[in-house]
């Protein structure tokens, strides 16, 4: 199973020291660290020398971000401040889902019929993009549509099975959506690998695609970057054999792949590789039909611009970030949780230049649109948690009063 890229920093290291460690085994400079965190070289050398005292909670998070520490302990060496806290609580049917995940299916019935099991799965996904409580509405659907596919795969043979088996695969991507920010990280590698065998066995191009999409995403939210570009370069590889005659579906998962790429490129610094891997993936979208929208990755023509905004905040790009945001805050996406993660990124745009205001109001919206995408998006979380504390004084109250819906404890 892959592990994630943490460290173990020794107990007796000073703040600072912890620092320079996990920044010198990230290979980062003085000057990309500060830059991540919206602070100078300078400023990251006072803090490794212990010139500078260990900052505030949001600069700690940024800290903790930037160089992809999932506990603070690891960082400030403090026992009692998890950075789950910032993350968000686990969703109350996290338990049943891991139990339908960790329980091994006894055939003692006969298997669905694949066509009813596969318009469940179908419809699944279409109630996850209309629900702004999509994690409710797949906590309540993952439990029986786990067990029904694992029983399909064990009782159907042949064609048939193979059938079944990309079923299973699309059955463990949609649990992935759920597990996403939860406080299970143990439980999501388990079902990005059971979703990657299961498509490898049904030897079907379209859910190789995504499954190896989901598991580039779960290796470079892990800070598994040359991973993630490993894995993401052999699923083109794999797929380039099939896209002479690929449909809609398949054309979009390459799409999607390619953006994989380009935004794991962004998150390693590599600007030029970044929007060259953006532009291939746009060309892809709009060779799609106009109102085509990949359920599963969400690819599509209007997604690109979304994800033009990913890439300027990744890069850290002041201007082109902004500018991306305004010219696609407005997008008609037709999913509300991938609108609500859109409107965390126009957020993050807009944070990085300093638009407090802009920030924060597009928070509220995402929100309104969406508001368990936000509960549990940690980059929404620290953003907030930084506008409760050191914001403008006219905007804490309506700062508070979303933390205090969001569930942020400030």
């Amino acid at each position: 199973m892959p592990e994630s890229n943490t460290y173990s920093v020794g107990a007796d290291l000073a703040f600072g020291e912890r620092v320079k460690m996990l920044r010198t085994r990230r290979g980062m400079t003085r000057e990309v660290l500060g830059a991540l965190v919206g602070k100078s070289g300078s400023w990251v050398k006072g803090i490794e020398t212990g010139r500078l005292q260990q900052p505030k909670l949001p600069v700690l998070l940024r800290l903790a971000e930037a160089l992809r520490v999932r506990d603070l302990a690891e960082l400030t060496g403090n026992q009692s401040t998890p950075v789950h806290l910032f993350a968000g609580p686990g969703h109350p049917a996290l338990p049943a889902v891991r139990d339908a995940i960790n329980t091994l299916v006894v055939p003692d019935a006969p298997p669905p019929p694949l066509d009813h099991l596969q318009a469940r799965v179908d419809a699944a996904w279409r109630a996850r993009h209309a629900a702004p409580d999509h994690r409710t509405v797949l906590g309540r659907l993952l439990p029986d549509l786990i067990k029904d596919a694992q029983r399909a795969v064990k009782l159907y043979e042949s064609d048939e099975r193979r059938h079944a088996r990309a079923m299973l695969a699309d059955v463990y991507n949609l649990a992935q959506f759920f597990l996403a920010y939860q406080p299970a990280a143990d439980l999501l590698w388990r079902v990005a690998e059971r979703a990657m065998t299961a498509a490898q066995e049904a030897d079907d191009p379209e859910a190789l695609g995504g499954a190896t999409w989901l598991l580039v995403e779960a290796h470079r939210d892990s800070g598994d970057f040359e991973i993630a570009e490993g894995v993401n370069q052999q699923a083109l590889d794999l797929l380039r054999p099939y896209m002479d005659d690929a449909g809609h579906r398949l054309r979009a998962r390459w799409g999607a792949l390619l953006f994989a790429y380009a935004y794991t490129a962004a998150r390693a610094g590599e600007n030029g590789m970044a929007w060259r891997l953006w532009d291939e993936a746009n060309d892809v979208a709009q060779r799609l039909p106009r109102d085509y929208y990949d359920p599963m990755t969400s690819f599509s023509r209007a997604v690109m611009g979304a994800h033009a905004v990913t890439i300027a905040v990744e890069l850290r790009q002041g201007g082109e970030s902004s500018q991306q945001a305004r010219r696609a805050a407005r997008l008609t996406i037709p999913s509300q949780p991938r609108r609500g993660r859109h409107l965390i990124e126009v957020a993050r745009a807009y944070h990085l230049n300093n638009d407090k205001r802009s920030a924060l109001g597009s928070l509220s919206e995402a929100y309104v649109v969406a508001p368990e995408t936000i509960r549990y998006n940690g980059h929404a979380r620290r953003i907030l948690l930084e506008l409760t504390t050191e914001g403008p004084r006219e905007l804490r109250r309506d700062a508070n009063d979303l933390a205090d819906r969001v569930g942020l404890l400030v």
